[in-house]
């Protein structure tokens, strides 16, 4: 609960996840470390070594204190300089101090001069130019002083090596950890591609790598998606068969109905006659979308074609202009078989079916409205169910079927790894039907 606000923030994806997990360790650590070696260790011998050449500086400048010229000064303090190997010298009255720019990544420049303004009241400026040479400018009674040592007597040798390195390292080390990373999280997203692909109809090569856990994994992918397979060939099969098998007789009840009187035949003829469409919806229900392969298709010319199909056969259907143009990968048998349900659905309980189409670049939209009675909200779910009649909401007069219509059409929709939504139609206020097929 605490942490849902935070969601919105992270990855959604499993290699951005996995290299957030990888970096952000590596950071803190840097950040934690470089903080630490900063402030506990660095400052502190700084400060020391600061203060050991301040008092150095003052001893040149007690020196000093007795000489009336800068001539006197300079002979008096060079005992001194020569043991503690510095260079002094005053500048000339039209003089300035010359500080020379400090290098932007001397993080711990401004400490020294912190440091030695506060030990040395008497400084005027200080020029830290590089990691060799350290100048101080001090006011005397004999004027601007200009003091120069090494810099390494101030601070230890560049301290910005320590972060330098760690950075380089982390960088070198975090490279490598993301190559492996790549190579172990591969197997993932095969198996994901694997298992969206056999989602939308499609079988892809797919062969179980990686480590212990994504190959067992990958293999528990491979015997779902067989024994799925398998459970599919065996519903085809049997009610191919059995429908198959019902062919015979009907067709001996046939030809026993036409040597009767016309009369008697009617009403047993039109049972057979149910019973033969009643076998046709069982054999486009075990075919579902299993007939053909995934193919480039245009959507809007192949709805033209089923509705100029419609259209000869007397029904009343009208084509929308199509929103939008392209090729989608489908699969135009189990497709034509599902718009035709939709249609005929249309037309037997309406007497006006419209079909629109819209393409974007995420998915595919066909719509089937009609003026009918429509199906109230609380049993569209119940109304894409196999053998599912809804006869209290459908006209009955035109025959009801035997409940495969639109269960056929939300199989092929999901097939295509898209999803069947039924509605009310804004055009003509009876039933709007969507196939939505992600591209």
């Amino acid at each position: 609960m605490s942490s849902r606000w935070l969601k919105p923030y992270l990855p959604r994806s499993l290699y951005a996840r996995a290299a957030l997990i990888l970096v952000l360790p590596v950071i803190v650590v840097l950040l934690v470390v470089s903080v630490a070696f900063v402030r506990e260790h660095l400052e502190d011998v700084t400060g020391q070594m600061t203060r050991a050449a301040s008092r150095e500086v003052r001893l040149v400048l007690e020196d000093i204190q007795g000489a009336e010229t800068q001539q006197q000064a300079l002979a008096a303090v060079r005992p001194d300089l020569r043991v503690l190997d510095m260079q002094a010298r005053f500048l000339g009255i039209n003089e300035t101090p010359t500080i020379e720019p400090r290098r932007w990544y001397d993080f711990i420049a401004p400490q020294i001069d912190a440091d030695l303004r506060e030990l040395l009241p008497n400084l005027v400026a200080v020029s830290l130019p590089d990691s060799q040479v350290a100048t101080l400018f001090l006011n005397t009674h004999l004027g601007v002083l200009e003091l120069g040592f090494d810099r390494r007597r101030l601070s230890t040798v560049a301290p910005h090596q320590l972060i330098v390195t760690m950075l380089f390292f982390a960088v070198i080390m975090t490279s490598i950890s993301f190559l492996y990373m790549r190579n172990q999280l591969r197997p993932i997203t095969r198996l994901a591609d694997a298992a969206q692909a056999f989602g939308r109809g499609r079988v892809v090569p797919f062969t179980p790598g990686g480590a212990v856990e994504v190959r067992a994994a990958g293999s528990a992918f491979l015997d779902m998606r067989a024994r799925i397979e398998r459970q599919i060939e065996q519903r085809t099969l049997m009610l191919s068969g059995v429908s198959h098998d019902l062919r015979t007789p009907l067709t001996r009840l046939k030809l026993g109905l036409s040597m009767l009187p016309e009369e008697d035949a009617k009403p047993l003829l039109q049972d057979v006659n149910e019973m033969q469409s009643l076998l046709d919806a069982f054999l486009d229900f075990s075919r579902g979308a299993s007939e053909g392969e995934q193919v480039e298709v245009r959507p809007d010319e192949l709805l033209r074609s089923i509705v100029d199909d419609a259209q000869r056969a007397g029904q009343s259907v009208e084509l929308l202009p199509p929103e939008g143009q392209g090729a989608v990968m489908l699969r135009p048998t189990a497709i034509r078989r599902a718009v035709e349900n939709l249609i005929g659905n249309a037309v037997r309980y309406g007497s006006h079916a419209m079909v629109s189409m819209t393409l974007t670049d995420k998915s595919l939209r066909i719509r089937v409205e009609d003026d009918g009675p429509g199906i109230p909200p609380e049993q569209r779910t119940e109304a894409v169910k196999p053998f599912s009649r809804l006869d209290p909401s459908r006209n009955q007069n035109q025959g009801s079927g035997v409940g495969l219509g639109l269960a056929i059409v939300a199989d092929i929709a999901r097939v295509h790894g898209g999803v069947l939504r039924l509605g009310q139609s804004e055009r003509l206020r009876g039933l709007c039907a969507d196939i939505i097929i992600g591209r």
